[in-house]
């Protein structure tokens, strides 16, 4: 993998750049869309590449291996080739999955032992397991094995579970270096910083990852919780230590104006379920605000659902049309909603893209933040 930084913001921290990958190129900054078992919810592939112009998705270990298990990835010739999705993927390790199944595993030095959400079987994961999966599975950007820690978290937890994350880490670092991918296309190794909201374990975790010098590096253990004030103050310590010639990955985050607060503190790539979740709830996110399609005021609305809107089939259905199909469960609305919503947020991207190179996104930023965040 390869990124080339173009352009930087004269009164922030945004910078515009291209990752290079063996599976086409990625302008940063970018939101990568989540397609945790191998598809973006109620959005098809096609879509997703003409309608949405996602340049690349986001497939989860976890859900992966349980289903439709490795073998079969393997025997398809890794998750592109079984997805159609000719385009870059990454795979986060599990760790998040780990976090959020707290009732289900145990955690020790070796790796975690969980119960399967699906059956109720026990499996294991490892650093060393986590990256022969995610060999297996063939994305283009492949994550390291972490903790993430819940919000609030006990300083004394997070230090210890920062210090792990950083020896599984080395375990990690070992168990690439050894191998290589499976599908002849090479596979980048992306360590992740942790160390809860203390400045502190930031602090030292950054030094510790960027001491690892690999082609990308990773923020962990934000939007879990947090006030928006600690994300974007550990955000801001942490870009300040990690290398400004690779390309920084805040995982998990966040809203419109997450991704635009942390672009302008040197965050180059996002990815969030977001998008797709309020979607298919019926909250749609647009340039001019919030709209919830199931309040009854757009009942007897037969305007565009986004006039204004990058997304073609958002201009040509209307907010009683989609508010009809969304009351009624119908699988459409889902569809169509999730389509306006990736399509906004790459929509913004690009935006942020534009104004970076014209040397105006601080102004802009402020502006759009407000914007983005009104209940209309």
């Amino acid at each position: 993998m390869k990124f080339t930084l173009e352009h930087k913001d004269p009164n922030s921290s945004a910078r515009t750049g291209t990752i290079t990958t063996d599976h086409g190129p990625i302008q940063t900054p970018i939101f990568m869309p989540v397609g945790t078992a191998g598809t973006v919810k109620a959005v098809h592939q096609a879509e997703l590449k003409k309608e949405v112009e996602a340049e690349i998705i986001l497939g989860n270990t976890y859900h992966l291996y349980l289903r439709p298990g490795i073998e079969i990835l393997k025997n398809a010739g890794g998750l592109h080739k079984f997805i159609n999705w000719p385009h870059p993927i990454l795979t986060d390790s599990g760790g998040y999955q780990v976090y959020s199944l707290s009732h289900r595993r145990k955690i020790k030095e070796e790796g975690v032992t969980f119960q399967s959400h699906i059956d109720g079987s026990r499996h294991f994961f490892s650093p060393e397991v986590a990256i022969d999966i995610q060999r297996a599975i063939g994305a283009d950007i492949i994550m390291a094995f972490d903790e993430c820690t819940p919000y609030p978290c006990d300083y004394r937890y997070a230090k210890k579970s920062m210090e792990m994350t950083h020896r599984w880490l080395k375990r990690c670092c070992d168990h690439v270096d050894k191998g290589q991918g499976l599908y002849g296309y090479e596979q980048t190794f992306v360590p992740i910083v942790q160390g809860s909201t203390y400045d502190d374990l930031r602090k030292q975790s950054a030094e510790t990852i960027a001491s690892y010098e690999r082609d990308a590096n990773a923020i962990g253990g934000l939007s879990v919780g947090e006030p928006a004030e600690e994300m974007y103050r550990a955000t801001e310590l942490v870009c300040e230590i990690l290398p400004k010639d690779k390309p920084r990955y805040l995982m998990g985050v966040g809203t419109p104006a997450n991704l635009l607060e942390c672009i302008g503190l040197g965050i180059d790539m996002f990815d969030c379920v977001m998008p797709t979740r309020n979607a298919r709830h019926g909250y749609l996110f647009t340039q001019n605000g919030i709209i919830n399609i199931k309040n009854g005021k757009w009942k007897d609305d037969h305007s565009p659902i986004d006039p204004d809107g990058h997304c073609t089939t958002t201009r040509t259905h209307s907010k009683a049309y989609l508010r009809h199909l969304i009351q009624s469960k119908e699988i459409l609305g889902g569809q169509i909603a999730s389509l306006h919503n990736l399509s906004f947020y790459l929509w913004l991207m690009q935006e942020a893209r534009k104004h970076i190179v014209a040397g105006d996104f601080s102004t802009w930023k402020t502006s759009m933040v407000e914007q983005v965040q009104r209940r209309l």
